[in-house]
């Protein structure tokens, strides 16, 4: 793939992205550094880097892609409903659990994504 000048700046926001943005967010950014990066630029840049295997995109219910980096380390994903917030995190426990379950079926795991939808502790009371 040609590295284009707008592909560099936008690679450099979405690895410096600490969220999951999308599109119009990474558009925003991108297009703070260097105003001449059209919104069509950006998601024909982010399709080029997800084809790549550069990012992953997720679908998180909120109605829109959200993007982040690939890297070698393994995270799963707790969505605040409320909030939209994304937390990143990894469970040993989970990890093992996911194996086991795999392997009781007769499975050897080779990959998994797991989402986790929830509300912050004492906000719902009305579903326990």
């Amino acid at each position: 793939m040609r590295m284009t000048d707008q592909r560099r700046v936008i690679a450099r926001v979405l690895q410096a992205a600490i969220d999951h943005p999308d599109v119009e967010e990474l558009h925003r950014r991108a297009n703070a550094i260097d105003n001449r990066i059209s919104i069509s630029t950006v998601y024909r840049t982010v399709k080029l880097f997800e084809d790549a295997g550069i990012i992953e995109r997720h679908d998180f219910r909120d109605g829109r892609s959200r993007y982040e980096t690939v890297n070698d380390e393994h995270h799963d994903h707790l969505i605040d409903v409320r909030s939209g917030e994304v937390i990143e995190f990894r469970s040993e426990d989970i990890e093992r659990l996911q194996e086991l379950v795999a392997r009781e079926l007769g499975f050897q795991l080779v990959g998994h994504r797991l989402e986790l939808y929830a509300v912050p502790l004492g906000e719902d009371k009305r579903h326990r």
